[in-house]
């Protein structure tokens, strides 16, 4: 505690210092210029006395001696000196001015043995000697108000800013990782971002050209692979992930108990892409599941229409396909039950549909609506109710899409143990509007068939995950844990997600237990800045007054990574947070690190990948051939049911 009684109790401390000093100085200059003070007539038997005394000691043995006790003194006297401190003072010249007074104060000794004159000896002596102390004196009282502002040179608070992290390596049958490296005050440490449960979902965001797919993605595809995952992979631009999972899939296919096979999904080369049925019979099991195909293709056909969901012409439109859907699938087994086939089916006119849709007693709740309209002959409404989802389906209607969707090669069930596959699902950004609304058909029917309970564990993985929808993503990152199914959303910023999500989106961002975020800006930065917390922090603060310089330290509460440091991200730097285990736990969960990869030997391996093999040798006629036949295909259904209820309908006629 600073008081009055200390604060004069050091300067008597100071004073006195000062006074010692000054009084050495001048019986040094009494004890080698004694002969001056002699001819003076100024001596005295007390000084002599002293004098005599003091040699007795040795201080007087060199000039040396005497000379350095009294700067000693006065440098107990300058760490005492109060004045207004100057933070940020130019030193440099103070210190010159300083070590040159010290040298004339040492070198003044020569005078002693020049002079002859002992008259001279001491006028110079003096002179010499004086005026080297006071220069000293008053560049030594400079330096002490000098104070140097130390964190001036971390103008980022990156130093601060800083915090430990988690250096051990930790794996399981589960888990991948990635080899890092961060700063701790100033200091480089290695380190490991450890994702012990995938399960609990990982979202991965980072503006384009922040590295989530060279730095994140790809090394976590290998490394499942080689931990023996079956794999669905979403390629949004297609073939960077997909050629790169068929190689690895490859070269660690012993790592399966049953060999693994390779499947891929692209409409832009049909040859080297094979063919599926996301609409397969033995899949829907009941009308749920024709209901949930409508909503999917719907949705992704509009994708405003996700934040519309209960609005009448946003139903209306989503059962009248599903009614069409079950009508296939019931229609001779579900021969015909693909979506082509309900395409070209729903484009049919009101009164052959209508009466043949009705027929099936399942769907006659979805039907009465438009039939009660068209009867009515409420022309607006049900073109209202209708018109939409035709507009939209009929933008589907290409022979390439049909070519693809009209296959059986595989199943959706890709963690089968006994028919285990990678699958990769290719998307084309030019044409993402329409390949989307296909591609989420195809994941809605194979989040229905993974999980399931006795099923191998299962990765999906999901690139640029705003450009397709996913009905119930959340509840499936919430209830596939269970099954061992894995989840990664990858996506460049929140605002995507939600624009097409709506209110859904904050429970897929808040539900992700493991977030990895490369370079973000805006509202996205300052959602996780929010969820990394806070870190004590040291904080220095510097009061300058005209009397004196007051420093004070202090330690406050502060984001560990804010918002701004996120959006300044380099390429390869990422921040997140991890989730563990029960039984795995991890005290040091957040991380802002610079992921380590061997990107020259990365490149080498991929230049060594082969290509997608082709799967088809097929001409434009048989694509052509195809569509033709969807075509007649339901034109015959139709001439044939119409002929039977036009029978029924005479024979009661006639009945009557």
């Amino acid at each position: 505690m600073t008081t009055g009684e200390n604060e004069q109790g050091l300067r008597k401390i100071v004073d006195l210092s000062r006074l010692i000093s000054v009084a050495l100085l001048c019986l040094h200059c009494y004890y080698y210029c004694y002969g001056a003070f002699l001819t003076w007539g100024i001596t005295s038997k007390f000084t002599d006395n002293l004098l005599l005394n003091i040699h007795h000691t040795g201080m007087f043995s060199s000039p040396l001696y005497s000379k350095t006790g009294a700067l000693i003194f006065l440098g107990i006297s300058l760490l005492g000196a109060e004045g207004k401190k100057e933070p940020g003072k130019d030193i440099r010249k103070t210190i010159i001015l300083f070590i040159g007074g010290l040298i004339l104060f040492y070198s003044s000794t020569w005078i002693l043995s020049v002079y002859e004159s002992v008259f001279a000896r001491a006028i110079f002596y003096f002179i010499f000697c004086i005026g080297a102390y006071l220069i000293i004196l008053a560049s030594g009282t400079q330096i002490s108000r000098y104070v140097h502002l130390q964190f001036s040179t971390d103008v980022f608070n990156s130093d601060n800013e800083t915090f430990p992290q988690e250096e051990r390596l930790l794996q399981n049958e589960y888990s991948f990782s990635y080899n890092a490296r961060y700063k701790l005050k100033g200091k480089t440490r290695p380190s490991y971002i450890n994702i012990i449960n995938p399960f609990r979902g990982l979202l991965v965001t980072g503006s384009p050209g922040a590295g989530k797919s060279w730095f994140i993605i790809l090394p976590m595809i290998k490394q499942q692979l080689q931990k023996g995952y079956t794999m669905f992979i979403y390629d949004f631009k297609y073939d960077d992930l997909s050629k790169a999972a068929y190689n690895w899939l490859c070269q660690y296919e012993d790592r399966f108990a049953c060999k693994p096979a390779f499947y891929s999904i692209n409409f832009d080369d049909l040859k080297c892409s094979h063919r599926c049925n996301p609409l397969q019979p033995e899949g829907m099991t009941d009308i749920t599941d024709a209901i949930e195909s409508a909503r999917s293709i719907l949705l992704g056909l509009n994708r405003d229409w996700i934040t519309k969901q209960g609005d009448f012409f946003v139903e209306s439109p989503i059962n009248y396909v599903t009614a069409i859907i079950w009508y296939l699938r019931k229609y001779e087994d579900g021969r015909f039950c693909t979506l082509p086939h309900v395409i070209e089916l729903m484009q049919a006119e009101y009164k052959e549909l209508l009466p043949v849709l009705n027929s099936q007693p399942e769907i006659e709740v979805f039907v009465n609506p438009f039939i009660t309209a068209y009867q009515n002959k409420a022309t607006d409404q049900l073109e209202g109710q209708v018109a939409s989802a035709k507009i939209g389906m009929a933008r589907l209607a290409s022979p390439q899409l049909y070519w693809v969707l009209s296959g059986n090669d595989f199943t959706l069930d890709i963690n089968n143990p006994n028919e285990p596959k990678l699958l990769c699902l290719g998307n084309n950004p030019e044409k993402k509007t329409i390949y989307g609304a296909v591609l989420s058909l195809y994941i809605s029917r194979l989040l229905r068939s993974i999980n399931k309970k006795g099923r191998l564990k299962c990765s999906l993985v999901f690139d640029e995950f705003p450009t397709i929808v996913v009905n119930n993503v959340d509840d499936l990152i919430a209830t596939a844990r269970s099954n061992k199914v894995a989840t990664t959303l990858a996506m460049q910023d929140f605002s995507q997600l939600e624009k097409d999500y709506g209110k859904q989106a904050d429970v897929i961002k808040d539900i992700c237990a493991n977030v990895i975020s490369g370079q973000v800006s805006g509202d996205t930065a300052k959602s996780l800045s929010e969820r990394f917390g806070k870190i004590l922090q040291d904080r220095e603060n510097i009061t300058v007054n005209r009397r004196d310089t007051s420093v004070s330290y202090s330690k406050q509460l502060e984001s560990a990574v804010p918002a701004s440091k996120i959006s300044s991200l380099s390429s390869g730097q990422f921040v997140g947070v991890v989730g563990d285990n029960p039984d795995e736990k991890i005290e040091l969960k957040m991380f802002h690190a610079e992921i380590l990869n061997d990107s020259v030997a990365m490149n080498k391996e991929m230049a060594t990948f082969k290509t997608i093999p082709q799967v088809y040798d097929i001409t434009d006629q048989e694509i052509m051939d195809n569509y033709f036949q969807v075509k007649y295909d339901v034109r015959s259904i139709l001439d044939k049911e119409l002929s039977i209820l036009i029978r029924k309908h005479k024979e009661r006629t006639n009945q009557s």
